[in-house]
């Protein structure tokens, strides 16, 4: 039997974004490892038929001494499975997986699936992570990237040569994510922003843009969904909520119901790969508005699934949700509707699965 190793640095990255993965890897015979922290959907990974290695990794750590540690583990974690393929996703597991699996002389394919305002904003920790990435990628048997602008970087810097693919993300399931009916038009609107908490996800700009809509606009709800990655937030939500700007509900599992009281979902990120929330939500049938960066504007059709705004403009995102609110109810509903046909002809997971299945086959048959 043929062995698929994993590495993430979330249990999140493997089990909510490549389950179907795995379940068709575990259907074609392949034994199937995931090496990550642990965290609870590991449990359902190995109920899946998953092996687990628990590999703790800080994903905010630039402590060179503890990256060393993540190396090392990626070396004994090789020795001891014996992969016949390894997938690498995030960038720790791209870098450290991937030059363990070269000198292990082990066929792997990483995952690009976003760079990251460290890398993007050039300096000191730019040069590393591109030195770094460039001794993985050069011998990667695939590098898959999740947006043309990020593929077009790596190329130009030298980072990847003609080892490289396009996927759409990671895809939505369909399935999963079914259109759902629209909130009634009696309901007062609600905006969500679903992501981790911190600046690089625009959470500066959707709070000030609440502050000043609330103002015109008293009964529009505006909802924060994510954990706090930034410590200092947690007073600045709290004061937000105090002010009833904002309602904030933390961390959730189940965004289900959250997606059914939406009327829209607003992602004012700087950097993505592809950003999963905004296509689980146009799955959903509910529109969007989003930054105008990659990772989010190929989901939105602008002006017909949702809208585009500018990057880090408090103003222009307030522009747009005014926008939003003054159009008329069917036409909100019909914006749902053309932001699901978009996402299932371009962005259906199965494409993802597919493509990575031809991939470890070619790999497999010739190991």
């Amino acid at each position: 039997m043929k062995k698929v190793l994993m590495l993430g640095n979330h249990e999140i990255v493997i089990y909510n974004f490549r389950k179907e993965l795995v379940e068709r890897m575990i259907a074609e015979g392949y034994e199937v490892y995931v090496a990550l922290p642990y965290g609870p959907k590991v449990e359902h990974l190995k109920v899946m038929g998953c092996k687990f290695i628990d590999t703790p990794i800080n994903r905010r750590n630039t402590n060179p001494l503890e990256d060393i540690k993540v190396f090392l583990q990626y070396i004994n974690v090789l020795r001891e499975i014996k992969p016949d393929v390894v997938l690498t996703y995030t960038v720790k597991p791209n870098v450290y997986g991937g030059i363990a699996c070269r000198l292990k002389k082990i066929p792997y394919i990483c995952n690009v699936t976003g760079l990251g305002s460290g890398y993007l904003n050039g300096g000191i920790v730019q040069k590393i992570v591109q030195t770094l990435s460039k001794l993985s990628f050069k011998k990667s048997n695939k590098v898959f990237f999740q947006n043309t602008a990020d593929r077009d970087l790596l190329v130009s810097q030298k980072v990847v040569s003609d080892n490289y693919d396009l996927l759409p993300g990671s895809g939505v399931n369909l399935e999963t994510y079914k259109v759902l009916p629209y909130p009634p038009e009696e309901q007062p609107i609600n905006f969500n922003f679903v992501a981790r908490v911190m600046k690089d996800k625009g959470i500066d700009e959707y709070l000030e843009a609440a502050k000043i809509i609330k103002k015109r606009y008293p009964e529009v709800v505006f909802n924060v969904i994510g954990m706090i990655d930034q410590p200092h937030y947690k007073d600045i939500l709290k004061k937000y909520e105090e002010e009833e700007i904002i309602k904030y509900h933390g961390f959730q599992t189940d965004m289900m119901p959250f997606i059914e009281k939406c009327n829209c979902m607003i992602n004012p990120s700087y950097t993505e790969g592809m950003s999963n929330v905004l296509l689980e939500n146009a799955a959903c049938g509910r529109p969007v508005i989003a930054s105008n960066i990659p990772g989010c504007k190929e989901i939105v059709n602008d002006g017909q699934s949702g809208y585009i705004f500018q990057v880090k403009n408090s103003q222009s995102l307030v522009d747009k949700i005014e926008e939003f609110i003054s159009i008329s109810y069917q036409r909100k509903v019909e914006m749902g509707l053309q932001g699901r046909k978009k996402v299932e002809v371009e962005f259906d997971r199965q494409i993802v699965v597919k493509m990575y299945l031809d991939q470890i086959e070619d790999i497999c048959i010739g190991y």
